[in-house]
């Protein structure tokens, strides 16, 4: 069982909260195509922080993260197609 330190923790809590006020500035400026391109970089940072260090992700076996990582690209396929069909619909 892995047990992970009230400091990692708290700096983990201080990342999260720090990376919103990121996301809460960022509304604010206007970057004009990559306003859903930066939301999304913050979106999976965030995500990620809580996927390896909450869920534990970081210290499991091969097969879950090679199977998460898996999930996670044919996801971003999935998001490319989107803007894709987005961004040359007639």
């Amino acid at each position: 069982m892995h047990i992970a330190s009230y400091g990692r923790l708290l700096g983990i809590l201080v990342a999260l909260v720090a990376l919103t006020g990121v996301t809460v500035a960022a509304s604010y400026v206007d970057l004009g195509a990559f306003n859903v391109w930066v939301a999304l970089a913050i979106a999976s940072t965030k995500a990620s922080l809580v996927l390896i260090f909450f869920m534990h992700i970081g210290v499991e076996g091969r097969l879950v993260v090679l199977s998460f990582l898996g999930t996670i690209f044919f996801l971003s396929i999935m998001i490319g197609f989107t803007f894709w069909d987005v961004a040359f619909r007639g």
